[in-house]
């Protein structure tokens, strides 16, 4: 396992990612590689306040270019204060969520604004994962899941389907744009085989980089 990766998991609400995020940060933790598992909007203090503004209340809260900003603020203090360190101490960061995930929901989904986005993502952030899976699922079972978990950070579940269904549209054309880093995973299956088939795949591409 080579050191310092940066790898992260999007997708649409309920469709598993956080599951995978773990999964994979416990095997390669028993492995012996240095792991952080962090998540966006939050990972930070600073940004977990953020979350609460973003995840909660009435759908209707902010615009779309609200969002951008307060996203795009959060990712800010979680890339200083969690992920740059950890890379530069030779640790694996797998983060449930990076920028892919506000280039769709907001940038494609929310609005035309995604020459937006990338602006602001290229003067605040700047970086990208070496690595990203994109669980795929139907989003009416992902909806149901997510809904049921009764997190009461609900507020983009509360879209409804339609919603839900252009996000997943929304990823899988990014996944097809940027097929370097971005692999699609089947997500209508068993979590374990889901999880064997992330676990190889990081397998082959770190060996290509050893």
């Amino acid at each position: 396992m080579a050191s310092g990766q940066f790898i992260s998991f999007e997708g649409i609400d309920g469709s598993g990612k956080s599951t995978q995020a773990r999964a994979l940060a416990q095997r390669l933790g028993a492995m012996g590689a240095e792991v952080v598992l962090t998540r966006e909007p939050g990972g930070s203090p600073g940004a977990e306040e953020i979350r609460s503004l973003l995840l909660t209340g009435d759908p209707g809260r902010w615009s779309a270019e609200t969002e951008i900003l307060l996203f795009t603020a959060a990712r800010r203090d979680h890339l200083e204060r969690v992920i740059e360190p950890a890379l530069a101490r030779g640790q694996t960061v797998i983060t449930d969520r990076f920028a892919d995930s506000t280039r769709v929901y907001q940038g494609a989904t929310r609005g035309d604004l995604r020459d937006v986005v990338d602006r602001l993502h290229g003067l605040m952030i700047g970086r990208e994962p070496e690595l990203t899976f994109i669980i795929d699922m139907d989003p009416a079972v992902a909806l149901n899941r997510g809904l049921a978990r009764k997190s009461g950070e609900d507020r983009f579940e509360d879209f409804g389907l339609g919603f839900q269904e252009t996000l997943r549209h929304g990823f899988l054309a990014l996944a097809r744009s940027q097929s370097d880093r971005c692999i699609i995973i089947d997500g209508n299956r068993p979590e374990a085989e889901v999880a064997a088939e992330i676990a190889a795949q990081v397998q082959a591409r770190m060996s290509q980089v050893v």
